[in-house]
């Protein structure tokens, strides 16, 4: 376990986003329909910004909205 403090934040954050593609979409964060990882980035940028608090950057939201999650899942 870590014991720097910024590290492990840093770390939390990237973990929590990959947990949300894996939870919600079912996917890696560069499998289709993305190519790259500028979604994951994004939401890594958001998270960050907002210090690692998702309710405020509306993370799981928007996850749970997605019309990727709908359509896997339903309405």
């Amino acid at each position: 376990m870590a014991e720097n403090s910024t590290l492990t934040q840093l770390e939390f954050n990237r973990a929590f986003v990959l947990m949300q593609y894996f939870g919600y979409l079912r996917r890696n964060p560069n499998d289709p329909p993305d190519s790259d990882f500028d979604g994951y980035n994004f939401w890594l940028g958001k998270l960050n910004q907002f210090n690692g608090n998702f309710v405020n950057a509306e993370m799981v939201k928007a996850f749970i909205v997605s019309g990727e999650y709908k359509q896997r899942f339903g309405p």
